[in-house]
């Protein structure tokens, strides 16, 4: 059975216009896999806690000797690599936001960035585990920026995603929504254009 990892990284709890896209990619790639499992992650509804002294310290701590707080912070990690494993498709709403990812997916990646478990470091280069996965990244921005040298968003994004081994990555991006209605409403049409296509 396939199974779709959905990913809402927007800061909006509603009205995003990045999740609304990506549901809507989601219902057109489970329409084109009958019987799929969704798995829905909305990172605003259960943000994970930015890294500091303890969880790094968890991490870093053989399982053996964790305390059973520095095990907990441990094993909600591994939890979320193993359904990031889990999945086949994976489908990412990632607005930008001041050049950047959200701070929630900020935390997302750093819990999912577990050195010999979703990645490692060998004599010629970093491994990521994170293989075999088709990955879709609904991206929507203010201005436009694809093909720019302004765009570090999408860079950041392929570069961490292959880090840990997802390198089939297909972006659909919707650009120019706050650049008037008339260049918001061509963008969501190129973008539902791309989801169509997907």
């Amino acid at each position: 059975m396939t199974t779709i990892l959905q990913i809402n990284s927007a800061a909006r709890s509603q009205g995003a216009q990045s999740t609304l896209l990506a549901n809507e990619l989601t219902e057109k790639l489970q329409q084109s896999n009958p019987g799929a499992q969704l798995v829905v992650r909305n990172l605003q509804a259960k943000p994970l806690p930015h890294l500091d002294d303890s969880i790094l310290s968890a991490f870093f701590t053989p399982a053996d000797q964790r305390t059973p707080e520095q095990a907990a912070i441990s094993a909600r990690s591994e939890a979320l690599i193993a359904e990031l494993q889990a999945a086949d498709i994976i489908v990412i709403g990632a607005p930008m936001y001041n050049f950047g990812i959200s701070s929630q997916l900020k935390t997302y990646f750093d819990f999912i960035s577990r050195a010999g478990i979703s990645f490692q470091y060998k004599a010629e280069g970093a491994e990521g585990f994170v293989t075999g996965k088709k990955v879709f990244v609904v991206t929507t921005r203010g201005g436009q920026y694809v093909g720019s040298p302004d765009d570090t968003h999408t860079s950041y994004l392929q570069t961490f995603l292959g880090f840990l081994g997802m390198t089939d990555v297909t972006f659909i991006y919707a650009e120019g929504l706050a650049m008037g209605p008339d260049v918001a409403s061509a963008a969501l049409a190129g973008a539902r254009d791309a989801i169509a296509a997907a």
